[in-house]
C-alpha cells in the first residue's frame, strides 16, 4: 500500500485525459471505487471513467511515467477482491464504456465495450433470438469486462462453456500502453498465439480490455427444469455422474446440500420434502421435438433408490418458481453469516461425493458450518464457510479450516477457483496448485505485458518476500 500523495502535475495531466465529470480525487468521491463484493476496501487516490480507447492509452502512459498503480474496475460484483486497489493509486472504471457497438446476427457476433452489463446485452440479443453463453448470478449488475476479467461462467457453462469459450477477439491496452488486437472475427483461427484466452481471466494484470467480439448462440425454442429431491447426499451425487454420462447433456445442473435446504426452509415459503437431504435442479433446452426426449433421458438418469420426489416444469412461470429455491440461497446466507467465506472450488464430477463427505469432516473438526451448492454438472461447487467472527473459536480456526478445504480440493485433482477468480482472497494459496517453474513463467508473461507492474499489482500470484 502507498500512502504517498499523488504528484500535483500527475493529477493535472490525469484529469486532462478524460471529460471533466469523469475524474475524481476527493476521498468522498473515490471511496465507493475502493471495494468489491469481497468486502475488502482500499481508498484509491484518484478515479477516472474513460469512454474511449485513446483515453485509456494516455492514462496508462501517464501511470507508467510516474510509476503509479492502475487498477481496472467493472461494477465491483467480484467476490475475490480483484478490483480492490491495494496500492491505492488510480482506479480506472469502465462503467462509461457501455456501448453495444454492433450485433451481427448473420455471423452470430456481437462487438461490445467492457462496461456493457451482461443482462443489457442478453436483452438486446434476445430481439435477434440470440444469446451470449455466460450467465453469472449477478448478470443484472455485472459488466462484460468483469466477466472477461475473471473468465466468469454460471449454470449454463456445463453445456455452453465459460467466457473463454465464447469470445472471438479483443482490443486491449497493455501495461506498457501498447494497443493490441487479439483473436479473429471467425469461429476458427490458429494464426499466432492465443492471446485472447490468455488475457481473459488475467484479472486486469496484463492489459485493459477496451472492446470484445463475442460469439453468440441461437436461443433454444423450448426449455424445461427438473427438480429432484434425495434422501441423502450419496444418492444425489450418484445421479449427477449418471446425468453427465448419458448423451443428452443438460444446460444447467445445480446441486444443493442438506444444510442449504434447511436455510431455504427457514427463509422462504418453498415446499421442500421434510426428509430431503439434497436437491438437484436440472435445465434441459432444445426445440419442441427434442425437449421431450431430453426430459425423458434426464428423468431416467436421476432415478435411484434415494430419489424422494421428481418435479418437471416446462412453462416459464413454473420454471421460475422452481429456480426460486436456488436464488434465495445467496441472500439468505449473507443474512445469517455476513462474514461468510465464499469459495468456488472445482473437482472432477466423479469426485463430488468425496468432496462433500470430506467437507463435513472438516466442518466438524473446526466447528465451522460449511454449506455447499453450485454448478455440479462441471464440478464447480460453491463452498461457504459460515463464519461467526464473534465466536472466538471460529475466528481462530477460520484460516486453518480454509487451508484444509483447499488441500482437499487439490488432493481430488481439483482447482481453487472455477469462476470467481484469484484476486486477493486466493492469492497466497496459488503456489499450492501451480508448480514453481510454471509460476515463474507466468510472472515473466506479466512482466512482458506490464514491465513496471503498474496494472492491478499484488493480485493473482503470491507476493515475493
Amino acid at each position: 500500500m502507498s500512502d504517498k500523495t499523488l504528484p500535483a502535475d500527475f493529477l493535472a495531466q490525469l484529469k486532462d485525459c478524460v471529460p471533466a465529470n469523469a475524474f475524481f480525487s476527493d476521498p468522498s468521491d473515490c471511496y465507493a471505487y475502493g471495494y468489491d463484493n469481497s468486502r475488502n476496501h482500499q481508498l484509491p487516490q484518484a478515479v477516472v471513467l474513460p469512454t474511449k480507447e485513446e483515453q485509456i492509452q494516455k492514462i496508462v502512459e501517464l501511470c507508467n511515467e510516474y510509476k503509479i498503480a492502475l487498477t481496472t474496475r467493472g461494477r465491483g460484483t467480484g467476490t475475490a477482491g480483484g478490483s480492490v486497489p491495494l496500492q491505492q493509486g488510480v482506479v480506472l472504471s469502465t462503467e462509461n464504456m457501455s456501448d453495444i457497438i454492433n450485433i451481427d446476427p448473420q455471423n452470430r457476433v456481437a462487438t461490445v465495450q467492457p462496461g456493457v452489463l451482461n443482462q443489457t446485452l442478453q436483452d438486446a440479443l434476445a430481439q435477434h433470438k440470440l444469446f451470449w453463453a455466460p450467465d453469472p448470478t449477478s448478470a443484472a449488475f455485472c459488466s462484460i469486462g468483469g466477466n472477461l476479467a475473471v473468465n466468469s461462467a454460471g449454470p449454463r457453462a456445463v453445456k455452453y462453456g465459460t467466457t473463454r469459450d465464447n469470445v472471438l477477439g479483443l482490443h486491449a491496452i497493455t501495461g506498457n500502453a501498447q494497443q493490441i488486437r487479439t483473436g479473429v472475427k471467425t469461429t476458427k483461427g490458429v494464426v499466432g498465439y492465443d492471446l485472447t484466452r490468455l488475457i481473459i481471466g488475467s484479472e486486469g494484470t496484463l492489459a485493459i480490455i477496451t472492446q470484445a467480439d463475442l460469439k453468440l448462440l441461437p436461443l433454444p425454442d423450448a426449455k424445461a427444469t427438473l427438480q429432484a429431491f434425495y434422501k441423502d447426499i450419496e444418492s444425489a451425487t450418484d445421479a449427477i455422474t449418471k446425468v453427465m454420462a448419458q448423451p443428452v447433456g443438460p444446460c444447467a445442473l445445480e446441486f444443493i446440500d442438506s444444510a442449504c435446504l434447511d436455510i431455504v426452509r427457514q427463509h422462504s415459503n418453498e415446499t421442500i420434502p421434510e426428509t430431503a437431504k439434497a436437491l438437484l435442479m436440472i435445465d434441459v433446452d432444445g426445440n419442441d421435438e427434442t425437449i421431450k426426449a431430453g426430459i425423458h433421458a434426464i428423468s431416467e438418469s436421476v432415478k435411484n433408490n434415494g430419489l424422494i420426489e421428481l418435479n418437471t416444469a416446462e412453462s416459464k412461470t413454473e420454471i421460475e418458481k422452481i429456480w426460486k429455491t436456488r436464488k434465495v440461497l445467496s441472500p439468505a446466507l449473507r443474512t445469517i453469516a455476513p462474514k461468510k467465506i465464499n469459495e468456488d472450488v472445482v473437482v472432477p464430477v466423479s469426485k463430488i461425493p468425496e468432496l462433500i463427505q470430506q467437507l463435513q469432516i472438516i466442518s466438524d473438526k473446526y466447528g465451522i458450518p460449511i454449506v455447499n451448492f453450485g454448478h455440479a454438472g462441471n464440478g464447480n461447487i460453491h463452498t461457504n464457510l459460515l463464519l461467526d467472527e464473534s465466536n472466538p473459536a471460529q475466528a481462530n480456526n477460520a484460516a486453518a479450516c480454509l487451508s484444509d478445504v483447499f488441500e482437499l480440493v487439490l488432493k481430488l485433482n481439483g482447482t481453487l477457483s472455477g469462476e470467481h477468480g484469484v484476486g486477493i482472497e486466493k492469492r497466497d494459496y496459488v503456489g499450492r496448485e501451480i508448480d514453481s517453474n510454471t509460476l515463474a513463467l507466468m510472472r515473466q508473461i506479466k512482466t512482458q505485458f506490464d514491465p513496471q507492474h503498474i496494472l492491478n499489482p499484488e493480485k493473482m500470484f503470491p507476493l515475493i518476500k
